[in-house]
């Protein structure tokens, strides 16, 4: 009896922690949406390179057509984390949705002037129209490029354009004398006529930020530091030989192969958090504009701890 008693708890001891250990669901990809454009080349070169990977983190990239699909995804709870913007946060901590940003992006957004216009100025555009999409950041840029340049909000015509490929075509056509594009658009512009007026380069004014859940910044954190360091690796690889980078961003970025040579790099920079400047820039424009109607403090808007590395 006592030779079967020590077989069966010998047995008990070896099966159960080996049933309990196999009956574990190994951690869910963290689902992270992206528009593509020039912003999304670090994120996509860190997946396809097993960056994301080598960091010990397992990513599901997830491609919208436009930003519209990708926020409504994020409203619906189907996204851990995105490429998005620095008014998304705003607008997401008014309306309740609980997102952190968590790092900067590199991007760019330019002013081109129609062809048919013949303005090169940021002063020229005074009285003219200039196309955007209404309430995002490319009204944002809107104003801020062309109030540098001492050109207020009242004093020049905005169109309301929310689709970028009717935008680009009436850029084109005449029908208004400017418009903000982003990458590649911005390229494609320029390389069929139009006009560089202005572009975001050089300037304070952000694009792209990061954002995850509270929730995964709660329970999954190591996760999130780990696609900053991937992210990192991605864009160091990219700014020590970006040319080599040109077929890339029209086979799996999805650029024009017309602007495949045209196109101009910019540097990405490492991951780092908004600026209090840039955060109070942005929301005293949103209040100027009555996008935004209350106070939001701006240490709930961000998570220092994905980058505090840097």
């Amino acid at each position: 009896m006592i030779r079967i008693f020590l077989l069966v708890f010998t047995f008990t001891v070896f099966i159960f922690p080996l049933e309990a250990t196999g009956s574990q669901e190994a951690p869910s990809p963290l689902r992270f949406g992206l528009v593509t454009a020039a912003d999304a080349l670090p994120a996509m070169l860190a997946r396809d390179r097993g960056y994301f990977a080598l960091e010990g983190v397992e990513v599901d990239l997830i491609l919208f057509y436009n930003p519209q699909e990708r926020d409504a995804a994020i409203q619906a709870g189907q996204l851990d984390g995105a490429i998005s913007d620095l008014l998304a946060a705003f607008f997401f901590a008014a309306a309740g949705f609980d997102f952190r940003i968590t790092s900067l992006t590199s991007g760019r957004f330019g002013l081109a002037g129609s062809p048919q216009s013949e303005i090169s100025t940021l002063a020229g555009l005074q009285g003219r129209r200039v196309g955007f999409f209404p309430n995002t950041m490319t009204q944002y840029i809107a104003d801020s490029l062309l109030g540098a340049a001492g050109v207020a909000m009242t004093d020049y015509e905005g169109v309301p354009v929310p689709n970028i490929r009717i935008r680009l075509e009436m850029l084109m056509n005449g029908l208004i004398d400017a418009a903000v594009l982003p990458e590649p658009l911005l390229t494609v512009a320029v390389s069929q006529g139009a006009a560089l007026i202005a572009s975001t380069d050089g300037t304070e004014l952000v694009s792209g930020t990061f954002y995850f859940s509270r929730n995964v910044l709660e329970n999954r954190l190591d996760e999130v530091k780990a696609f900053h360091r991937a992210y990192y690796r991605a864009v160091r690889a990219i700014n020590a030989d970006p040319d080599s980078f040109r077929d890339y961003l029209v086979e799996r970025v999805g650029f024009p192969q017309a602007v495949r040579d045209s196109f101009e790099f910019f540097t990405f920079n490492k991951p780092e958090l908004p600026t209090e400047q840039q955060l109070r820039r942005a929301h005293d424009w949103l209040r100027a504009r009555r996008l935004l109607s209350a106070e939001i403090s701006h240490p709930n808007l961000i998570d220092a701890r994905p980058t505090a590395a840097w």
